[in-house]
């Protein structure tokens, strides 16, 4: 059994060997270790900020990104209006101007019509006149045969003169 129970020399060595190993690694191990976990704690908290800053940056950008479109899509929409807009006023500006064309279109075709109308009439009354003149010349020439008829038409011509 003695396999099992150490003996004291050994115990005592051992203890030793402990204090010396524990000695040196509380002077140059441990604050190495601990040292390396702090910078090692240290860039894993500086890498959890950066990725919360690039996260944050991200969001950032993101709507940044969704308020150029909203503005962009505003603006286009703004943009359609008012060409609509326009394209309306176009239209409405081309119907007014063809309302006025046919306008003047229609009164002057209806002057001209008016000056046709007037210069028909006056050819008419012209011609009528012709007519009658040649048909009133040849029945005076028929009845003023004698002198008694031409005496008795002048003076009953100088009557209505007078009368007038």
């Amino acid at each position: 059994m003695e396999l099992f129970t150490p003996d004291f020399g050994l115990v005592f060595w051992m203890f030793i060997a402990f204090i010396i190993l524990f000695l040196a690694l509380a002077k140059w191990g441990w604050p190495v270790i601990l040292k390396n976990m702090d910078q090692r704690a240290d860039t894993i908290d500086k890498g959890v900020e950066y990725a919360r800053d690039a996260k944050n940056q991200l969001d950032n950008a993101r709507e940044e990104a969704r308020k150029y479109m909203e503005d962009a899509q505003a603006k286009q929409a703004e943009m359609l209006r008012d060409v609509a807009k326009m394209r309306t006023q176009m239209i409405e500006e081309a119907k007014r101007q063809a309302s006025e064309e046919s306008q003047k279109m229609i009164e002057a075709a209806k002057v001209s019509i008016e000056q046709s109308r007037k210069e028909a009439e006056l050819q008419f009354r012209n011609e009528v006149s012709k007519f009658s003149i040649e048909i009133a010349e040849k029945m005076v020439r028929t009845q003023m045969k004698d002198d008694a008829a031409q005496v008795k038409l002048v003076d009953k011509l100088l009557d209505e003169i007078e009368n007038n």
